[in-house]
């Protein structure tokens, strides 16, 4: 979307971002309709990878308006970044995420790069937060994943091996608690690393439209599906233990 709605993208690279976009969507099909998985999980266990797919499409979406606005603005662009400065200002308080991200502005920056950059954040942050709970109350209210149906395990994990070593509960709660505890660092983690970053290395410049969008919609997504993937883990686990529970309890009775 960036590369196709914003204006100075060449051809070359707009073509070539279609090409890639159009394999991507390729390869997702053929995991989809495929019978055995590779390497896409909770495929099928609606509506986890769906409702990462739309908050990660409105971010990229929302994010690409308001730069456009800059160019073409309309009532819809204006309306946007007055939303995103609205809730860039109320995030950015001291030690929040928010804040992390304003504070890569340089000098050389502009105040209305920096007020992008706020709502730009704002926005994504809002929507990454959004989702989390959206999915929190999916668990809890409707009963995710079993709703509609029995789990499986092998097709909605197809990279877990629960041959590996060890047991198979252990594994999931341990990697459910290392998924929700890097969800929870990164927003501080990855400003602070393009912050070291770019005392050594060429700095990555906030102020061009298409670094600003994917820059700031993968800081809020990533840790939005992390902690997505750590509560789905802990709810497959603790279904898991359930069974178990009542394996053995039915044991326990019939040797009664």
């Amino acid at each position: 979307m960036p590369a196709l709605m914003l204006p100075g993208t060449s051809s070359d690279t707009t073509q070539m971002i279609a090409l890639l976009a159009l394999v991507a969507a390729a390869l997702t099909f053929v995991e989809y309709v495929g019978d055995y998985p590779s390497i896409i999980e909770f495929r099928d266990s609606p509506p986890f990878n769906r409702m990462r797919f739309v908050a990660l499409f409105l971010t990229v979406l929302v994010l690409t308006l308001i730069c456009r606005g800059i160019y073409h603005p309309t009532t819809l662009t204006v309306w946007l970044e007055s939303l995103g400065v609205r809730l860039g200002g109320v995030l950015d308080f001291p030690y929040s995420p928010v804040r992390l991200m304003v504070l890569l502005a340089d000098d050389s920056m502009s105040p209305r790069q920096v007020s992008m950059i706020r709502s730009h954040a704002g926005i994504a942050y809002v929507f990454s937060l959004a989702t989390t709970l959206a999915f929190l109350l999916t668990v809890r209210l409707l009963n995710w994943p079993i709703r509609h149906g029995a789990f499986n395990f092998w097709v909605n994990l197809p990279l877990f091996d629960p041959t590996a070593g060890g047991d198979v509960l252990y594994r999931l709660k341990r990697d459910s608690h290392v998924n929700i505890a890097l969800g929870f660092l990164l927003p501080f983690l990855i400003p602070a690393v393009m912050k070291l970053a770019s005392e050594t290395l060429s700095p990555i410049s906030l102020t061009e439209p298409q670094t600003l969008i994917w820059t700031m919609s993968a800081w809020a997504f990533l840790p939005a599906s992390l902690i997505m993937r750590g509560v789905a883990l802990m709810r497959i686990a603790d279904l898991i233990e359930e069974k178990r529970r009542r394996a053995y309890a039915q044991a326990e009775l019939q040797a009664a």
